[in-house]
């Protein structure tokens, strides 16, 4: 199948009320989009013409397909997800008198552990050498992901009348919109200041965006991850480094320090608590490493 071959007006009809009456993001349209071409390419092998052709049975079989294919459960369930979305549209409209998609059970994802740093590696990351451009910016960056656990589309949206430096704070604009006042961190606050000097050194006319690139334009975020994973490679870090685990060591480290998941739901900006109680199971597995480590009672006595 022809990548400009379209199956459904429906389909394209749901793509313009994505972007036209839900304005989401066109990240968020493009996954809806590449999601449903899928479905499209399925119809197609099987010779369904029209959408009320659809029936349950072939959504089945086509979640089987994937699982044959060895694709992760994570991104069946965020399949089934746009396919459900755009029936509920079609029903909605009444394009279709029944759900296909009502009573397909997703597979259940395996929950992985976000990877964290340690104090220490964020210490040695942050320590940052260098008094250019490049080397302030990225500082300033650094330190402020993991002084408020920003998300990357939340660092690069960043404006600099975000900023509160009177009374140290940040305003940000995360999922949904929803926009959430976090403090910032003494370290944080030093860098940030350091690179608001330099930042008027390559500010473009009219540029409102806190990080800049060196054309003095907004930094994007692929940029901010290809710095983040060289920085990583410098630090010897084992795995690719990128904006989220400093998010992710944020909040771990938050909470094994606090306690207080109600208070880490707040600053991560998460709607629902259960997205936080992740950092729960990374918090036991520092205390029984510990507990290893430490108790008396933990180990089986060396044989003699």
């Amino acid at each position: 199948m022809s990548d400009t071959f379209i199956l459904f007006d429906e389909v394209l009809q749901f793509e313009r009320y994505l972007k036209t009456e839900r304005q989401l993001s066109p990240h968020s349209c493009s996954n809806y989009a590449r999601d449903l071409k899928k479905l499209q390419a399925f119809c197609e092998k099987s010779q369904i013409t029209d959408i009320t052709e659809i029936q349950d049975y072939h959504l089945r079989n086509f979640v089987a397909q994937l699982k044959h294919k060895g694709l992760a459960n994570k991104s069946i369930q965020r399949w089934l997800s746009s396919c459900r979305s755009f029936f509920k549209y079609c029903m909605k409209f009444k394009l279709i008198k029944v759900d296909p998609s009502a009573n397909i059970q997703a597979p259940k994802a395996e929950k992985k552990l976000p990877k964290v740093l340690d104090v220490d590696q964020i210490s040695s990351l942050c320590d940052l050498k260098g008094d250019d451009f490049f080397s302030k910016r990225d500082a300033a960056i650094l330190e402020l992901v993991y002084s408020s656990g920003l998300r990357l589309s939340e660092v690069v949206s960043l404006n600099t009348t975000d900023l509160d430096l009177q009374d140290r704070q940040l305003r940000v604009t995360g999922k949904g919109n929803k926009a959430r006042e976090l403090p910032i961190g003494r370290f944080a606050f030093d860098a940030v200041t350091k690179w608001l000097h330099e930042r008027q050194t390559r500010q473009a006319e009219g540029e409102t965006a806190l990080f800049l690139n060196q054309h003095g334009k907004r930094l994007s975020a692929r940029s901010v991850q290809d710095r983040f994973a060289k920085m990583g490679k410098q630090q010897n870090i084992q795995q690719r480094l990128h904006p989220h685990m400093l998010r992710h060591s944020f909040a771990s480290h938050m909470l094994e320090s606090s306690g207080d998941l109600r208070a880490v739901q707040e600053l991560l900006g998460h709607a629902n608590i259960s997205t936080t109680q992740i950092y729960t199971h990374l918090d036991f597995q520092h205390l029984a490493k510990v507990y290893d480590q430490a108790h008396p009672r933990a180990h089986a006595k060396n044989k003699t």
